[in-house]
């Protein structure tokens, strides 16, 4: 059974997780085997558990013991249980929690991009992407449109950011993902020799005179695709267009320019799902 530890102290340094570390320090670099995140919310606390995601403690409002927190309370056994009133956890965390629940909870390992893409055939590659927002709501039309997998660049935002996790509704936890690796250097050049070389063909989602658009009969016959997506404002590295197989546009009416990243995504894992 879970341990209720009435928060009374502030400053109690088993609190740090959820108020005084930074999102770096969580993660834990050097060592990440042993980082943490936050998730957010009964909803997306029990998805992440449903996938096998490990709890380390939580954080609550008294009312969610008996109110939407229980479910999740009686699946965390053995595990501290921080609980104060909404107005003091308002005051500790510097605002009031959502949905009044928050779970400090183990960083898995990450596969390897050969496990993870061994009989998938459409991914979702994600070059640089910096917004935690965008990030969450990349995944949540991931899992919604059907993807087999993402890849994330070495410079991309970490899914297992607090943002991103709350904003892709817990998401982040029923689509596999994993970094296509770990340094700048190994974006773009060796990454997409890895997709090749597992049979992907690849698609650029940018804005060029030699692009095809996305309704181009010849993506939609493609066996295995990797769907490329760039970061916020200048879009994918001129080196990655080059690099990639196909060069891809959306279509657009009342000479809009581009679309938000995120609202690519959608576009482009409806329109490019397997068959």
């Amino acid at each position: 059974m879970a341990t209720i530890i009435e928060v009374t102290d502030l400053s109690m340094p088993e609190l740090e997780p959820f108020t005084r570390l930074t999102e770096a320090q969580l993660r834990n670099r050097l060592e990440p085997e042993k980082g943490i995140f936050i998730a957010e919310s009964p909803k997306v606390i029990q998805r992440a558990l449903d996938a096998g995601y490990e709890p380390v403690s939580l954080l609550m409002e008294h009312r969610q013991l008996t109110g939407q927190g229980s479910g999740v309370l009686a699946r965390c056994a053995d595990i501290p249980v921080y609980t104060a009133s909404r107005e003091l956890l308002a005051e500790l965390t510097g605002y009031p929690l959502t949905r009044g629940v928050l779970c400090a909870m183990r960083r898995p390992k990450l596969p390897s991009v050969e496990e993870l893409c061994a009989d998938a055939r459409r991914v979702a590659v994600l070059e640089g992407i910096v917004d935690s927002t965008n990030i969450g709501a990349i995944f949540r039309s991931a899992a919604a449109l059907n993807m087999d997998a993402v890849l994330v660049t070495p410079t991309c935002s970490d899914p297992l950011y607090r943002r991103a996790v709350r904003v892709s509704m817990g998401t982040i936890f029923q689509v596999p993902w994993t970094r296509i690796g770990e340094e700048p250097s190994q974006w773009p050049d060796a990454g997409l020799r890895r997709l090749r070389s597992l049979g992907f063909r690849t698609a650029a989602m940018a804005l060029s005179d030699d692009s095809v658009s996305i309704e181009d009969p010849r993506l939609l016959a493609e066996e295995r695709l990797a769907i490329v997506l760039g970061t916020e404002g200048d879009g994918l590295a001129a080196r990655t267009i080059a690099a990639c197989d196909y060069t891809v546009r959306i279509p657009m009416a009342h000479e809009v320019d581009s679309l938000n990243v995120a609202a690519a995504s959608a576009v482009a894992f409806w329109q490019l799902r397997a068959r």
